[in-house]
């Protein structure tokens, strides 16, 4: 089959690789009919996430058509299915507490130390995403094998199309548990850094639970000009100071929430985020947490702080005094997104979310590596790239 394949920083390319098998009687082959780049790809794509080796397929959200199945897979051939980003057994105990991304048996023992070492504790298997995370073949590809098929994945009814449903692999039950950790009350102002796809749709699910006032914090036109389509204000960071418009829009509280959606990637020109990026390239840095940083001094006193944005390591200059004095709450972690499908399947039948608005680009698989490259070089007009393998 051809799939796209990791080679070094900044070079991805399409190759042919064997196919996929059935190698546990719960598993299914799905043959990919889309599939999205995401913003984390990108930290693979420039890797500052360890664990990647030359020719790993990259991708972890995607859909497609059952093929193939285990003795033990309650999915059947023909059948379309989204396939959720986590890996997740389904049996342990943080599964049967619905905490699906912290799974204890979805990432193999040979690839545990990595993340142990780095994160106190193994993570669970991810699609597509090093192999700290179990070294799982990813979605971008004509198939795919998908453990645990009998937990992951949720069937599509027919006459949806694949745009309409693909994210719920991964973007859209990000935003949506970003929003739900800020535990959103009647008139609570909740501030969004970061407009790409997790940030818009963490936005957009802060108003369906019913945020008085959304604030999107970026600075690219097209993906502002989203925002405000949404009905959430804007501010651009390169033209107006931040913290100083936060107070005016809050009567000088600050927002009740803020979302950190950007991650550890994240740009400006303060002197702070300079020396993470400096730091970086030598080898010796911290992730640039300059957007975290910013969300929890805006933050006002007793509020709450959500964090969808990946970090995949240490934060330098972290304001633990702004944390404690201020009395406030941090939620984050992966998304379990096997908790929130169903009912976000059901919000995007009866067209309370739009799931459509920020793909830009579709292109073939063989496109692959342009899409890579200007979904990382042109933000503003590259909002969201789907391929169609």
């Amino acid at each position: 089959m051809r799939a796209l394949t990791w080679h070094g920083k900044n070079d991805v390319r399409v190759d042919t690789v064997p196919d996929p098998q059935i190698v546990n009687p719960r598993d299914a082959v799905i043959e990919v009919t889309a599939t999205a780049i995401c913003g984390s790809d990108l930290h693979l794509y420039d890797a500052v996430i360890p664990g990647l080796q030359r020719g790993d397929i990259l991708g972890h959200e995607f859909m497609g058509k059952v093929v193939e199945t285990g003795s033990a897979s309650t999915l059947t051939k023909g059948q379309r299915v989204v396939v959720p980003f986590t890996i997740s057994c389904g049996n342990c105990f943080f599964c049967k507490a619905s905490l699906y991304s912290a799974c204890d048996n979805s990432n193999p023992a040979e690839t545990q130390e990595a993340s142990e070492l780095l994160y106190g504790h193994s993570v669970s298997g991810l699609f597509g995403y090093s192999h700290m995370t179990g070294g799982y073949p990813g979605g971008q590809a004509q198939y795919v094998r998908v453990p645990f098929s009998d937990v992951g994945p949720i069937v599509i009814p027919d006459g949806v199309s694949d745009e309409k449903v693909l994210f719920l692999s991964d973007i859209l039950p990000t935003g949506w548990m970003a929003a739900e950790n800020c535990d959103i009350g009647p008139g609570d102002t909740v501030a969004v850094w970061g407009a790409g796809p997790v940030g818009l749709f963490a936005a957009q699910s802060a108003r369906l639970m019913g945020a008085a006032q959304v604030i999107v914090i970026d600075h690219f036109p097209h993906r502002l000009q989203l925002a405000r389509e949404m009905g959430a204000k804007v501010i651009d960071y390169r033209q107006t100071h931040v913290l100083e418009a936060l107070m005016e829009m809050t009567g000088g509280l600050g927002p009740d929430a803020v979302i950190d959606a950007v991650g550890m990637e994240s740009h400006g020109f303060s002197p702070d985020n300079l020396l993470d990026s400096a730091k970086q390239k030598i080898g010796i840095g911290a992730d640039r947490a300059h957007a975290l940083r910013m969300a929890l001094i805006a933050v006002r006193k007793g509020g709450r702080v959500s964090i969808p944005g990946v970090y995949g390591g240490m934060a330098d200059k972290f304001p633990l005094g702004a944390l404690m004095e201020k009395g406030l709450q941090i939620r984050t972690g992966q998304t379990h997104v096997q908790r929130y499908t169903r009912q976000l399947l059901d919000l995007i039948m009866e067209d309370q979310i739009d799931t459509t608005f920020m793909i830009s680009h579709r292109l073939s698989l063989e496109q692959a590596p342009e899409g890579y490259r200007n979904f990382r070089d042109n933000q503003n007009e590259w909002t969201k790239v789907v391929l169609k393998p």
